[in-house]
Protein backbone atom coordinates (compact mmCIF):
# COMPACT_ATOMS: atom_id res chain seq x y z
CA UNK A 1 0.00 0.00 0.00
CA UNK A 2 0.84 3.48 -0.83
CA UNK A 3 -0.45 6.05 2.17
CA UNK A 4 0.07 9.60 1.54
CA UNK A 5 -0.63 12.19 4.29
CA UNK A 6 -0.28 16.13 5.05
CA UNK A 7 1.37 16.49 1.40
CA UNK A 8 2.37 19.66 0.81
CA UNK A 9 4.45 21.31 -2.43
CA UNK A 10 5.27 24.88 -3.17
CA UNK A 11 7.52 26.71 -5.70
CA UNK A 12 8.56 29.45 -4.03
CA UNK A 13 5.49 31.56 -2.95
CA UNK A 14 3.18 29.24 -5.44
CA UNK A 15 1.85 26.13 -3.44
CA UNK A 16 1.39 23.08 -5.73
CA UNK A 17 -0.43 20.57 -3.54
CA UNK A 18 -2.34 21.22 -0.37
CA UNK A 19 -3.04 18.73 2.61
CA UNK A 20 -3.42 15.49 -0.06
CA UNK A 21 -4.00 12.86 2.11
CA UNK A 22 -5.15 9.63 0.21
CA UNK A 23 -3.98 5.50 0.34
CA UNK A 24 -3.71 3.80 -2.63
CA UNK A 25 -4.21 0.11 -2.33
CA UNK A 26 -2.31 -2.61 -3.03
CA UNK A 27 -3.23 -4.06 -6.75
CA UNK A 28 -5.82 -1.06 -7.62
CA UNK A 29 -5.18 1.22 -10.99
CA UNK A 30 -5.66 4.40 -9.83
CA UNK A 31 -6.16 7.62 -11.81
CA UNK A 32 -5.17 11.53 -11.13
CA UNK A 33 -7.33 13.80 -13.02
CA UNK A 34 -7.78 17.72 -13.27
CA UNK A 35 -7.00 20.68 -15.55
CA UNK A 36 -3.34 21.65 -17.02
CA UNK A 37 -1.37 23.19 -14.32
CA UNK A 38 -3.41 21.91 -11.25
CA UNK A 39 -0.07 19.79 -9.82
CA UNK A 40 -0.71 16.52 -11.32
CA UNK A 41 2.91 15.52 -12.52
CA UNK A 42 4.08 17.11 -9.69
CA UNK A 43 1.73 15.21 -7.05
CA UNK A 44 3.76 11.70 -9.22
CA UNK A 45 7.20 13.12 -8.71
CA UNK A 46 6.99 13.80 -5.19
CA UNK A 47 5.04 10.32 -5.08
CA UNK A 48 8.68 8.87 -5.75
CA UNK A 49 10.72 12.01 -4.50
CA UNK A 50 11.80 13.42 -7.68
CA UNK A 51 10.36 16.14 -5.98
CA UNK A 52 11.01 16.78 -2.24
CA UNK A 53 7.72 17.89 -0.22
CA UNK A 54 7.65 20.57 2.15
CA UNK A 55 5.69 18.61 4.40
CA UNK A 56 4.12 15.57 4.70
CA UNK A 57 4.32 11.74 4.72
CA UNK A 58 5.12 9.09 1.71
CA UNK A 59 4.96 5.73 2.68
CA UNK A 60 5.50 3.16 0.29
CA UNK A 61 5.10 -0.39 1.81
CA UNK A 62 5.85 1.27 5.73
CA UNK A 63 8.60 2.93 4.74
CA UNK A 64 8.08 6.98 4.83
CA UNK A 65 10.31 8.77 2.40
CA UNK A 66 8.29 11.84 2.64
CA UNK A 67 11.55 13.81 4.36
CA UNK A 68 14.32 12.01 3.88
CA UNK A 69 17.32 12.56 2.16
CA UNK A 70 18.54 9.28 2.77
CA UNK A 71 19.84 8.37 -0.86
CA UNK A 72 20.23 4.70 -0.20
CA UNK A 73 16.72 4.72 0.90
CA UNK A 74 15.35 6.56 -2.39
CA UNK A 75 17.05 3.94 -4.43
CA UNK A 76 15.55 0.65 -2.85
CA UNK A 77 12.25 2.50 -2.56
CA UNK A 78 12.39 3.90 -6.44
CA UNK A 79 13.77 0.11 -7.55
CA UNK A 80 10.01 -1.13 -6.53
CA UNK A 81 7.97 1.34 -8.84
CA UNK A 82 7.85 1.58 -13.21
CA UNK A 83 8.04 5.03 -14.99
CA UNK A 84 6.36 5.36 -18.25
CA UNK A 85 7.17 8.52 -18.86
CA UNK A 86 5.05 11.38 -20.93
CA UNK A 87 7.28 11.39 -24.01
CA UNK A 88 8.95 7.58 -23.67
CA UNK A 89 11.83 9.01 -23.14
CA UNK A 90 13.80 6.37 -24.96
CA UNK A 91 17.35 6.61 -26.08
CA UNK A 92 17.78 7.45 -29.51
CA UNK A 93 20.90 6.21 -29.83
CA UNK A 94 20.29 2.79 -28.49
CA UNK A 95 18.20 -0.28 -29.78
CA UNK A 96 15.21 -1.56 -28.55
CA UNK A 97 17.05 -4.06 -27.02
CA UNK A 98 19.56 -1.47 -25.39
CA UNK A 99 16.67 0.72 -24.22
CA UNK A 100 14.44 -2.40 -22.38
CA UNK A 101 17.61 -3.81 -21.21
CA UNK A 102 18.67 -0.16 -19.64
CA UNK A 103 17.01 -0.58 -16.07
CA UNK A 104 18.14 -4.27 -15.60
CA UNK A 105 21.81 -3.38 -15.48
CA UNK A 106 21.36 -0.65 -13.12
CA UNK A 107 18.04 -1.55 -11.21
CA UNK A 108 18.89 -5.56 -10.53
CA UNK A 109 21.27 -8.41 -10.62
CA UNK A 110 20.62 -9.88 -13.05
CA UNK A 111 23.43 -11.69 -15.48
CA UNK A 112 23.84 -9.97 -18.53
CA UNK A 113 23.76 -13.50 -20.51
CA UNK A 114 19.99 -13.50 -19.35
CA UNK A 115 19.09 -9.64 -21.04
CA UNK A 116 18.06 -10.83 -24.42
CA UNK A 117 15.59 -13.43 -23.28
CA UNK A 118 14.27 -11.00 -20.97
CA UNK A 119 13.94 -8.19 -23.25
CA UNK A 120 11.93 -10.59 -25.98
CA UNK A 121 9.35 -11.74 -23.16
CA UNK A 122 8.91 -8.02 -22.02
CA UNK A 123 8.36 -6.88 -25.66
CA UNK A 124 5.93 -10.13 -26.12
CA UNK A 125 4.36 -8.79 -23.04
CA UNK A 126 3.41 -5.66 -25.13
CA UNK A 127 2.76 -7.37 -28.36
CA UNK A 128 6.38 -6.62 -30.17
CA UNK A 129 8.65 -9.31 -30.97
CA UNK A 130 11.72 -8.81 -33.67
CA UNK A 131 12.20 -5.30 -32.92
CA UNK A 132 14.98 -5.93 -30.92
CA UNK A 133 17.71 -4.85 -33.29
CA UNK A 134 15.78 -1.29 -34.45
CA UNK A 135 16.23 2.55 -33.71
CA UNK A 136 13.61 4.04 -31.81
CA UNK A 137 13.37 6.56 -35.24
CA UNK A 138 12.71 3.64 -37.01
CA UNK A 139 9.31 2.92 -34.56
CA UNK A 140 5.96 4.00 -35.04
CA UNK A 141 4.27 6.52 -32.39
CA UNK A 142 2.83 3.28 -30.94
CA UNK A 143 5.69 0.83 -30.91
CA UNK A 144 7.71 3.80 -29.31
CA UNK A 145 5.20 3.66 -25.93
CA UNK A 146 4.90 -0.40 -26.53
CA UNK A 147 9.25 -0.17 -25.84
CA UNK A 148 8.86 2.37 -22.92
CA UNK A 149 6.87 -0.03 -21.14
CA UNK A 150 8.82 -3.13 -21.49
CA UNK A 151 11.75 -1.25 -20.03
CA UNK A 152 9.14 0.17 -17.58
CA UNK A 153 8.10 -3.11 -16.41
CA UNK A 154 11.76 -4.96 -16.88
CA UNK A 155 12.64 -5.10 -13.68
CA UNK A 156 9.19 -6.26 -12.57
CA UNK A 157 8.00 -3.31 -10.29
CA UNK A 158 5.19 -3.68 -7.72
CA UNK A 159 3.86 -0.12 -8.89
CA UNK A 160 3.25 1.78 -12.11
CA UNK A 161 3.02 5.17 -12.76
CA UNK A 162 1.89 6.43 -16.10
CA UNK A 163 2.20 10.24 -16.26
CA UNK A 164 -0.25 11.20 -19.09
CA UNK A 165 0.06 8.55 -21.59
CA UNK A 166 -2.45 9.47 -24.05
CA UNK A 167 -1.13 13.07 -24.53
CA UNK A 168 -1.18 13.71 -28.34
CA UNK A 169 -1.73 10.87 -29.56
CA UNK A 170 -4.71 9.75 -32.08
CA UNK A 171 -7.75 7.95 -30.89
CA UNK A 172 -6.60 4.94 -32.31
CA UNK A 173 -3.20 4.71 -30.20
CA UNK A 174 -5.29 6.13 -27.29
CA UNK A 175 -7.25 2.58 -27.44
CA UNK A 176 -4.47 1.13 -28.14
CA UNK A 177 -2.44 2.64 -24.81
CA UNK A 178 -5.60 2.33 -22.67
CA UNK A 179 -5.61 -1.58 -23.45
CA UNK A 180 -2.25 -1.87 -22.60
CA UNK A 181 -2.62 -0.44 -19.35
CA UNK A 182 -5.12 -2.66 -18.13
CA UNK A 183 -3.32 -5.80 -20.23
CA UNK A 184 -0.39 -4.97 -17.55
CA UNK A 185 -2.78 -4.73 -14.43
CA UNK A 186 -4.02 -8.16 -15.16
CA UNK A 187 -0.80 -9.60 -16.21
CA UNK A 188 1.39 -8.74 -13.66
CA UNK A 189 -1.26 -8.04 -11.17
CA UNK A 190 0.79 -4.84 -10.09
CA UNK A 191 -0.96 -1.31 -8.44
CA UNK A 192 -1.24 1.42 -11.54
CA UNK A 193 -1.40 4.90 -10.94
CA UNK A 194 -2.49 6.85 -13.86
CA UNK A 195 -2.08 10.97 -14.08
CA UNK A 196 -4.10 12.19 -17.14
CA UNK A 197 -6.11 14.83 -18.39
CA UNK A 198 -8.38 12.55 -20.36
CA UNK A 199 -11.22 12.02 -18.36
CA UNK A 200 -13.20 9.44 -20.55
CA UNK A 201 -9.42 7.26 -20.43
CA UNK A 202 -9.99 7.44 -16.53
CA UNK A 203 -13.24 6.76 -16.15
CA UNK A 204 -12.92 3.39 -18.00
CA UNK A 205 -9.98 2.02 -16.27
CA UNK A 206 -10.14 3.17 -13.03
CA UNK A 207 -10.77 1.51 -9.48
CA UNK A 208 -11.04 5.18 -8.36
CA UNK A 209 -10.22 8.74 -9.95
CA UNK A 210 -9.28 11.56 -8.18
CA UNK A 211 -9.58 15.04 -9.33
CA UNK A 212 -6.79 17.27 -8.55
CA UNK A 213 -8.29 21.31 -8.30
CA UNK A 214 -6.38 24.17 -6.95
CA UNK A 215 -4.21 21.55 -5.38
CA UNK A 216 -6.17 19.61 -3.62
CA UNK A 217 -8.31 16.66 -3.76
CA UNK A 218 -11.96 17.39 -4.44
CA UNK A 219 -13.20 14.15 -5.39
CA UNK A 220 -12.05 10.94 -4.88
CA UNK A 221 -14.53 7.81 -5.95
CA UNK A 222 -15.27 4.83 -8.16
CA UNK A 223 -15.94 6.03 -11.59
CA UNK A 224 -19.77 5.37 -11.03
CA UNK A 225 -19.70 7.80 -8.09
CA UNK A 226 -17.51 10.28 -9.64
CA UNK A 227 -19.73 10.76 -12.46
CA UNK A 228 -22.22 11.78 -9.88
CA UNK A 229 -20.32 13.85 -7.87
CA UNK A 230 -21.84 17.73 -7.21
CA UNK A 231 -18.76 19.00 -6.72
CA UNK A 232 -18.61 22.24 -9.07
CA UNK A 233 -15.19 21.70 -9.70
CA UNK A 234 -16.01 18.02 -10.54
CA UNK A 235 -18.81 18.75 -12.70
CA UNK A 236 -17.36 21.66 -14.86
CA UNK A 237 -14.18 19.77 -15.44
CA UNK A 238 -16.78 16.67 -16.58
CA UNK A 239 -18.64 19.52 -18.77
CA UNK A 240 -15.89 20.92 -20.48
CA UNK A 241 -14.82 17.30 -21.50
CA UNK A 242 -17.39 16.66 -22.98
CA UNK A 243 -17.91 19.32 -25.20
CA UNK A 244 -14.45 18.61 -26.43
CA UNK A 245 -14.95 15.16 -27.30
CA UNK A 246 -18.45 15.74 -28.82
CA UNK A 247 -16.11 18.68 -30.96
CA UNK A 248 -13.86 16.32 -31.48
CA UNK A 249 -16.37 14.12 -33.09
CA UNK A 250 -15.38 11.53 -30.25
CA UNK A 251 -17.89 9.48 -27.86
CA UNK A 252 -18.45 12.02 -24.12
CA UNK A 253 -17.87 10.79 -20.78
CA UNK A 254 -21.42 11.37 -19.61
Amino acid sequence: MIEIKKLNKAFGEKVILKDISVDIKEGELFSVIGPSGMGKSTFIKCLIRLLKPESGQIIVDGQDIGSTSNEFTLAKVRRSFGYLFQEGALFDSLTVMENVAFGLKYLTDIPKSDYPRLVKEKLALVGLKDVEHLKPSELSVGMKKRVSLARSVAAEPKYMLYDEPTTGLDPVTTGMVKDLILDMREKLKITSIVVTHDLNLALEISSRVAMLNNGEFVEVSEPDKFRQSENKGVKEFMEISHLSRTANGEKGCK
